[in-house]
């Protein structure tokens, strides 16, 4: 097939070639070499005769670029998190919709366990100490933090990741384990990480070290604000490898500041790639560019899959993971 029959495809952000070329065996790929990361206006001008789209966290589908680019058919999300793609403008518009979802849940885990470790044991704040060339002598309380095995692991959304890092504390480091979910789990995953249910206002008092893995969404913005910090204990740690916005970071660099809560591992930020700057001012606070998922071979895989996605949508295969199936009819019609 020639180029000019063959659907145009616009790969958003710099990927793997081997990805790109995957894709180029059944499309007119367009990619991003400079990984510029493009305002809306740039975007809708770039997707303009494309019948798909591999994206990324950075670029936001919504109804005004859709209403702008009425030939897209399919815009597949390299992230589990979609609340870059506005679903029910796709779901309006026959837009299938894609994320990567289980691919990633492994190494986020190991990534969320390992920073709340780093906050728990100051991992930061010892290492800046040493580089600033202040360690002169041994003491007995020098970075003292707190200890992981046997600590009270609280797990604030037990979807894959939750369960996760539920799995590594409870059989890995002897922690009890509690959680709040919008729902409980089956009783059977409750058990397989001997995971208790519990309600919000609990968790946050009885937490050692509280992992946020909500999803985001307008319910779940700022679900740990000032006022939920100041229910959690004094010598605990909060980690968030969710999204940014589910936690206030002002209020959170306020209650470091004051040590209302003993230390916390960010690697999400409202507004990121920016982040508030009073994080950058106190020194118990871990602080990471969103790079859970960043092994190469899961994301490699989080890239395959996403053009598993796109290459299904577009050539009449149906895709491994849709987030709205239902407009698959519509589009083939």
């Amino acid at each position: 097939m020639s180029d000019a029959k063959r659907p145009r495809v616009l790969v958003a952000r710099r990927v793997f070639d081997s990805v790109v070329q995957r894709l180029g065996v059944h499309f007119e790929v367009e990619t991003n070499a400079g990984d510029t990361v493009w305002s809306k206006a740039e975007l809708i001008a770039r997707l303009q005769g494309k019948s798909g789209a591999f994206i990324t966290g950075s670029e936001r589908i919504d109804a005004e670029v859709l209403d702008a680019c009425p030939q897209l058919k399919a815009v597949c999300n390299m992230a589990v998190g979609y609340n870059n793609i506005d679903l029910a403008a796709c779901n309006a518009r026959g837009v299938l919709a894609s994320n990567t979802p289980d691919v990633l849940t492994e190494t986020t885990a190991d990534f969320g366990f390992a920073l709340m470790m780093a906050a728990a044991r100051r991992m930061a704040e010892s290492e800046h100490f040493l580089r600033r060339g202040e360690w002169s002598k041994w003491a007995y309380d020098m970075f003292s933090g707190a200890d992981v095995h046997g600590a009270t692991l609280g797990i604030l959304g037990m979807g894959r990741i939750g369960r996760a890092i539920a799995r590594r504390g409870h059989l890995g480091f002897g922690m009890p384990v509690i959680y709040h979910n919008r729902s409980r789990v089956a009783p059977e995953l409750e058990a397989e990480v001997g995971a208790s249910y519990v309600s919000k206002d609990e968790l946050l008092a009885q937490a050692d070290h509280l992992v946020i893995v909500l999803p985001y969404s307008a319910d779940s913005h700022h679900a740990i604000g000032a006022a939920e910090l100041a229910r959690m204990k004094s010598s605990a740690t909060l980690t968030n490898i969710a999204r940014g916005g589910i936690v206030d970071d002002a209020a959170l660099a306020q209650a470091l500041a004051e040590r209302r809560i003993a230390a916390a591992g960010l690697d999400v930020f409202e507004g990121e790639p920016k982040l508030n700057p009073a994080l950058l001012t106190v020194p118990n606070v871990v602080l990471t560019p969103h790079i859970a998922s960043a092994s190469v071979r899961t994301r490699l895989a989080m890239a395959d899959l996403a053009a598993d996605n796109l290459i299904a949508t577009l050539t009449g295969g149906t895709p491994p993971t849709a987030l709205n199936p239902q407009v698959l009819s519509a589009l083939r019609g």
